[in-house]
């Protein structure tokens, strides 16, 4: 019994300690400031690359709204990989001028799309940008890509912000994104790590984005994500993460969009931990920390809904029968002030006075919601899961084109 207990506070207290070491850290640093926009520099050839499976309700807005970028537009080609849109879109989109390639799959993945599109293109480019279906960017957002690109970062996670906050359950997702941008990509830049990919806003070298995604097909199942980023970091390259070029994206809007979208990140994190346990250790032991912390701790933390959930539950329990365990009370009490403590700090003030209470009413259901994935998450591999979009326009109150830090 003093086996399992310790076991248990040992695993809850590195996920708290990490999570609060590198909020701290994301906090307190800032990277080294970069040189003015300079839009007489000579600007790299960009492909904007959009998979959009089944989104005929935003993609032809989406992809209209790059014309307007303050980015030569010579200098950069927006391609829309169409998987089962209706022919009526896709018309529109060529009407609109827009490159469209039509792809089909018998299961369909997002990393097969982009492998597709990246195989037809001919590598007239210096950078490809992936973006999804419904995200917008703001007008300098190529600049700021190619200024930093220019700069050595041949791999860049720009910062995903939400697109709406009208609902409940898109409250809690933009306070999601906001604090994996403060931890596991401001913070673990501030420590030297690559940034985690957030599945759109990246932007890489073209042959290199090309080889890792060729690897990452052909390593199958889910996750693509994460399977990118660590095949990336396995060749060398660091994630820089650019905070100050804004993609917005929008937020799921009610619980049946949440627990899909977290059965399928869950699937995916466990995927990779399970292929990547070996390899991912004795790459530690070769001191290629880096590698370990993308393929295997990144993968190894207890999501922080589920974190907060257990630690949580765990001070009331050892506060009322505190007599009977071994553990005093007081370790988990304080496991769980840094668990708050890491997921406030990121919060920019303007939360707390607009959102931070319909947040929390909520948060007890989204936390069930994420226990019951645990015990149903063995189906999560059986199809592809979507998670379809509606929101056209950007009305968020929190962030604008002149902001920069929470």
């Amino acid at each position: 019994m003093i086996v399992a207990e310790l076991l248990v506070i040992v695993y809850l207290a590195a996920c708290v300690c990490y999570n609060f070491a590198f909020s701290v850290a994301g906090r307190f640093w800032a990277a080294a400031p970069a040189a003015g926009l300079d839009e007489g520099a000579p600007c790299c050839r960009i492909v904007v690359l959009i998979p959009a499976y089944k989104e005929d309700n935003v993609i032809v807005n989406t992809a209209k709204s790059y014309d307007s970028l303050n980015y030569p537009r010579a200098s950069y080609d927006v391609v829309v990989i169409a998987d089962s849109l209706q022919p009526g879109t896709i018309s529109k989109l060529l009407q609109e001028g827009l490159y469209v390639l039509p792809v089909q799959f018998t299961v369909s993945t997002k990393a097969k799309a982009l492998h597709a599109a990246l195989e037809r293109l001919p590598p007239v480019y210096d950078i490809a940008l992936v973006c999804d279906a419904d995200n917008v960017l703001e007008r300098d957002f190529l600049l700021k890509v190619n200024r930093a690109f220019r700069q050595g970062h041949p791999v860049i996670q720009a910062q995903r912000v939400a697109k709406n906050l009208d609902m409940p359950f898109a409250i809690l997702d933009a306070a999601n994104e906001m604090i994996a941008n403060h931890i596991h990509r401001k913070g673990a830049n501030a420590f030297r790590l690559s940034a985690s990919l957030a599945g759109s806003g990246i932007a890489a070298e073209f042959r290199l984005i090309r080889e890792t995604m060729q690897q990452a097909v052909a390593i199958g199942g889910f996750g693509e994500d994460k399977v990118l980023q660590q095949l990336i970091v396995e060749r060398g390259h660091r994630i820089h993460y650019l905070e100050e070029a804004l993609i917005y994206d929008e937020k799921v809007s009610n619980a049946r969009a949440f627990e899909n979208q977290r059965k399928r990140w869950l699937f995916g994190q466990l995927y990779c931990l399970r292929q990547n346990w070996w390899k991912g250790n004795l790459e530690l032991l070769n001191g290629n920390i880096d590698y370990w912390y993308i393929s295997i701790w990144q993968n190894l933390l207890l999501p922080r809904l589920l974190l907060l959930a257990a630690t949580l539950l765990l001070s009331v329990i050892y506060l009322l029968f505190n007599a009977y365990l071994a553990i005093p009370y007081h370790c988990w009490i304080a496991l769980l002030s840094m668990c708050c403590g890491s997921l406030l700090l990121p919060l920019p003030v303007k939360f707390y006075t607009r959102f931070l209470l319909r947040a929390v009413l909520y948060l007890p259901w989204a936390m069930f919601l994420m226990l019951v994935l645990v015990f149903r998450n063995r189906k999560a591999n059986s199809a592809f899961i979507h998670t379809p979009h509606h929101k056209t326009g950007v009305d968020n109150v929190l962030f604008d084109r002149n902001w920069q830090h929470p």
